[in-house]
């Protein structure tokens, strides 16, 4: 199949059988879940012939033979993979000559001074490399070296025909979700304790994995199917994200799914979130660790609805011009095609 670009282009997509490609596929035709393919990597099929294949946790005989160089023999083509622990997984089952792969944790590793060495070497070996923030590209080209391996940020994107706009609610309702690493329960609680206090019938939902115990009047669930998560979205006066400090763009996914629905976000502060997120146009950007700040930021908005409504809205044009899963492929597809 051609590209965009008139080269012919054809790839293999490794995808982690935890999270079956084929599985969310059909998942997605009974309207369960956004996107045909995990992160919306079915749109690589506009670009590209694409084969899809699911991989299985390596056991410890494979990782062994791997280690002594003994594992099967690499197979022609390349294959991309949508994290650097999925091309790790990859090139120690079905290994690839030419290969590359988004890179999403090892630039935070790296800032705290933990350098996996396994993990980088096989990363040296990768044609392309691309994150997702562009404050990942400079840390992440350090630790690689100037050699073979081309860094490149792309996008992210979502559904836009999955999380569509909605009316503003009437009810006062704030709605936090996300369980990666690098969120911050700690501030959300104490944010919401104080907006609580101030603004005591505004409902707040928290979908969290943490053990932390909330302050009164804050409802916790522990897990919500895609569908679920796109009403709750538009039930919410605010989506709010508070993180740790980082460089991947933590809470991406959540803010953009909430801008889409034509929900104004309040993110935490950090390098990659200014790419998705713009300061008084379709949210508010409050300092990490800072409860007093992120609080007065919810209450700003919860306090003039006409200016939050305004905010959605605006969102959902940002979505729709930058931050489609579709913007997305190409931009990765344009990034690859010099490896192709």
């Amino acid at each position: 199949m051609a590209s965009e670009g008139g080269s012919s282009l054809s790839l293999t997509w490794a995808h982690r059988a935890e999270q079956s490609a084929r599985a969310w596929e059909r998942n997605h035709a009974r309207g369960e879940v956004p996107s045909i393919w995990p992160y919306g990597l079915d749109a690589l099929r506009d670009h590209a012939a694409v084969d899809l294949i699911d991989l299985a946790p390596p056991g410890r005989v494979a990782r062994v033979r791997a280690r002594l160089a003994m594992g099967p023999r690499p197979v022609d083509g390349l294959a991309l993979t949508w994290d650097e622990n999925t091309a790790y997984r990859m090139q120690t089952t079905h290994p690839r000559t030419r290969f590359a792969t988004g890179v999403i944790w090892l630039t935070d590793m790296i800032q705290g001074g933990d350098v996996p060495t396994r993990l980088v070497a096989m990363l040296k070996r990768a044609e392309a490399a691309w994150v997702l923030s562009e404050a990942q590209v400079e840390p992440l080209r350090k630790v690689l070296g100037r050699g073979s391996t081309r860094v490149f940020a792309v996008p992210f994107g979502v559904d836009s025909a999955f999380f569509v706009p909605k009316p503003y609610p009437a009810r006062p309702r704030i709605v936090s979700v996300g369980n990666d690493r690098d969120r911050d329960p700690v501030t959300l609680y104490a944010a919401l304790a104080r907006l609580l206090s101030a603004r005591p019938g505004t409902e707040a939902v928290v979908q969290t994995r943490s053990d932390l115990a909330p302050p009164q009047g804050v409802q916790v669930v522990r897990h919500v199917p895609h569908a679920e998560l796109r009403d709750l979205y538009a039930t919410a006066s605010v989506v709010v994200v508070p993180t740790r400090p980082n460089l991947h763009a933590s809470g991406m996914t959540v803010a953009l799914e909430a801008l889409a629905t034509a929900r104004p976000v309040v993110v935490t502060d950090t390098p990659g979130m200014h790419q998705y997120v713009s300061e008084g146009r379709t949210g508010h950007l409050v300092p990490p660790e800072d409860p007093a700040a992120l609080a007065l930021a919810l209450l700003r908005l919860l306090d003039d609805r006409e200016h939050a409504a305004e905010l959605g809205q605006n969102g959902r044009i940002e979505v729709e011009r930058h931050f489609t899963t579709q913007i997305m492929v190409a931009s990765l597809v344009r990034g690859l095609l010099p490896a192709a």
